[in-house]
């Protein structure tokens, strides 16, 4: 699948800098931080991409946690980096109520270099190390699941409760039951998560504002709509998408996957919707729907329960 924002030479010289500039604040020129064992590499690995322009080179995406299934299903990744310089991530989202059914992704353009240069920096960070990082006190947080793709293997490396162990949470304070090697490996990645996340504001200082994503297939999410007891009114839509209920993917959810026009007519209509809004079938059942763009590389509903 492809999306095709404008390339902007601009924006990823400016993104590159803000990255070698990240890197000469941890070790000097280039140079990789000191891992878990200790020792230090010399000098950066460097990257070969993977080939195609819809494959997967970073991503970043919160896993697990305390939720309900369709929200498990329909968590998109914290940011998606690809080898044609596509970079999709979370917009902000108003919070209003009730919440807007059409998640806000967002997708912006860099070059290659610094697509590279981002690849580089995973694993300066410590995404191809396997020394435990120990496990928090905490129950149902998220774990962080960094991937890495680059022509010669695939990465990844996951950790349960980064933010809270690393103090990632404003006015919060760390979790706690970690060693002083662990904590040091997670501040690495919690350093690389900061600096991925902190990409859009980099192409917002530029003057370069992101894009809305526009995807090539959407999954829908569906369940029985029941009246959410609020005392507000929820005006019914028709359903425009393919034939509800879809196949099952969690206990009491089931998924469609709308492509080619009918993905465009799910997305237009879902951005005139809520949360809350009953979906009305063509035998007149109703349904609760919850909308998951997909992403270049993902093609179905199975992609969304791995």
């Amino acid at each position: 699948m492809r999306n095709s924002p404008v390339l902007r030479p601009a924006v990823g010289l400016a993104l590159a800098t803000l990255l070698l500039t990240a890197c000469a604040e941890r070790g000097g020129t280039g140079a990789a931080p000191p891992g878990p064992s200790g020792e230090t590499p010399t000098e950066s690995e460097t990257v070969s991409l993977p080939e195609g322009e819809d494959a997967l080179v970073l991503q970043v995406a919160d896993v697990g946690g305390f939720t309900t299934p369709e929200m498990l299903a329909a968590r998109l990744p914290i940011v998606t980096v690809y080898a044609d310089g596509r970079v999709i991530t979370q917009g902000p989202v108003p919070d209003i109520y009730p919440a807007p059914a059409w998640p806000n992704v967002q997708v912006q353009q860099v070059d290659q270099a610094t697509v590279r240069e981002l690849a580089e920096r995973a694993l300066d960070a410590g995404i191809a190390e396997t020394a435990d990082l120990g496990s928090p006190p905490l129950a149902d947080a998220t774990s962080t699941r960094f991937t890495l793709n680059t022509a010669e293997r695939s990465l990844q490396r996951e950790v349960y409760a980064l933010r809270e162990s690393t103090g990632g949470l404003p006015g919060e304070p760390d979790a706690g039951g970690i060693t002083e090697e662990q904590e040091e490996a997670r501040a690495q990645l919690q350093d690389l998560l900061d600096d991925l996340t902190d990409l859009s504001q980099t192409l917002y200082s530029e003057g370069q504002t992101p894009e809305s994503y526009r995807p090539e297939a959407v999954a829908a999410l569906a369940r029985p709509w029941t009246e959410p007891g609020d005392e507000l009114s929820h005006p019914e839509l028709p359903w425009p998408g393919p034939a509800l209920p879809g196949e099952p993917i969690a206990p009491g959810v089931t998924c469609v996957t709308a492509t080619g026009d009918q993905a465009q007519a799910v997305a237009d209509a879902a951005r005139d919707a809520t949360a809350l809004t009953p979906w009305v079938g063509a035998e007149g059942e109703r349904w609760s729907i919850t909308f998951r763009p997909l992403l270049p590389h993902e093609s179905g509903c199975a992609d969304l329960t791995g």
